[in-house]
């Protein structure tokens, strides 16, 4: 599958410090020191609808870390899935009486334009589930040879995974067991089901069902694969058994990255599956967090539609800490607008104050856990200073406007 089309990055002088993030599974933040090249990956959407705000947020956020990767010297390796089968999409195409694979097709390619538009550079690989079935098949396999998995004794054929085998398991999220099967029960497990050995035991492979798309398993018979062990597959096929980044929005956290990555290290006997577990947070709507099931959706491609500047888009999100759930209001947009428009004027200026200053100054907010607030108070000040007429670095401008290129995304 194809991403999107990139766009140059500017080339900053000298290097950037090391960054440190915040591990969801050490409860802190902890310096990233990856070899070269650094490896990470996010997970992507599932293609039912338009790209909404909150996707666009959490793009974002893994974006500065790929900035801040490559402004330190190091070639960076981003892997990002497509679960481009699976319940949701299924449902929606019934809903609407159309063909899932148009829809998902549709919706992909609506993606691309939003990530586009918004400036994230695209991953080395944007991997389909779809055409991820063998491996993924073929890792289900293992695992019920291993004695990790088990065929569910009720005629359907679906295998789930034994969280017994995992001994380890909870480690990232750090959630009581009561406190998983919640969440479980809310993001697409099925706790409850009969016949299982644990009621967190995740789905592994569904068996073929009327009506329902399915693919050849070998042994496996015919069906289709879980979530989680479809972004274990494919990290593990492209960037190795030990990866320096998960990454996705919180809701992933449990039960998805919990059950990636002990799927990925039952199969490799590696641990842990990612030095860092990384989590976005939510974007809300009129106090509540913007989801489908919510009907309180603000898409990019709406946005676009309306005439606002992706940038703006972008700074407005930008203007949160990426681990905070926050609001999307007009009052964040407009913010956003007029940030933008100020930093064009002052990116103009015939002289201002000392451009190395503000590079050295914004590289050491973004090196502290993305603080992107931090980095964005940082550029506006300096735009106060040169459009009142302070400092007299006739260079100063054009570093200014490859800073907020290369660092944070924003074409001036």
């Amino acid at each position: 599958m194809d991403a999107w089309t990139g766009h140059e990055v500017p080339t900053l002088p000298t290097t950037a410090p090391p960054l440190r993030l915040y591990d969801s599974a050490r409860r802190s933040v902890q310096p990233s020191a990856p070899t070269s090249p650094a490896t990470m990956y996010v997970c992507g959407i599932t293609p039912y609808d338009a790209t909404h705000l909150g996707h666009a947020a959490t793009m974002i956020t893994f974006d500065l870390v790929q900035r801040a990767w490559r402004d330190a010297g190091l070639e960076v390796r981003y892997v990002q899935n497509v679960t481009d089968i699976d319940d949701p999409l299924l449902e929606r195409a019934n809903r609407d009486g159309e063909d899932w694979i148009v829809l998902a097709m549709r919706e992909t390619a609506l993606f691309r334009e939003d990530m586009e538009a918004l400036r994230i550079i695209p991953p080395a690989h944007y991997v389909g589930a779809v055409e991820s079935i063998p491996a993924i098949a073929a890792h289900v396999r293992e695992l019920l040879a291993d004695g990790a998995a088990y065929t569910l004794d009720d005629g359907t054929g679906d295998v789930y995974f034994a969280v017994s085998a995992a001994p380890s398991f909870g480690y990232e999220s750090n959630l009581s067991r009561d406190e998983m099967r919640t969440l479980s029960a809310e993001r697409g497990g099925d706790p409850d089901r009969a016949g299982k050995r644990d009621p967190l035991d995740p789905l592994l492979w569904r068996g073929a069902r009327d009506g329902e798309p399915a693919w050849d398993g070998g042994d496996l018979g015919p069906g289709r694969p879980g979530w989680h062990i479809e972004c274990a597959t494919i990290a593990l096929g492209l960037l190795g058994d030990t990866i320096d980044i998960q990454g996705g929005g919180n809701d992933l956290l449990y039960p998805h990255h919990e059950c990636s990555a002990a799927h990925a290290e039952r199969l490799t006997g590696a641990s842990p599956f990612a030095r860092h577990y990384v989590h976005a947070g939510m974007i809300g709507l009129d106090g509540e967090k913007m989801s489908k099931s919510k009907g309180n959706l603000v898409f990019v491609s709406r946005q676009r539609a309306d005439g606002i500047d992706p940038m703006a888009v972008r700074l407005g999100l930008l203007s949160g800490h990426y681990r905070a759930d926050r609001e999307w209001t007009d009052d964040v947009r407009k913010a956003g607008e007029q940030r933008l428009a100020r930093w064009r004027t002052a990116a103009a200026a015939p002289a201002g104050p000392s451009g190395e200053g503000l590079l050295a100054a914004v590289r050491e907010a973004l090196a502290d856990d993305l603080d992107s607030p931090a980095a964005l108070a940082l550029v506006d000040a300096w735009a106060e200073a040169a459009l009142a007429g302070a400092g007299d670095d006739p260079a100063a401008p054009a570093l200014m406007r490859r800073t907020v290129d290369a660092r944070l995304g924003i074409r001036l």
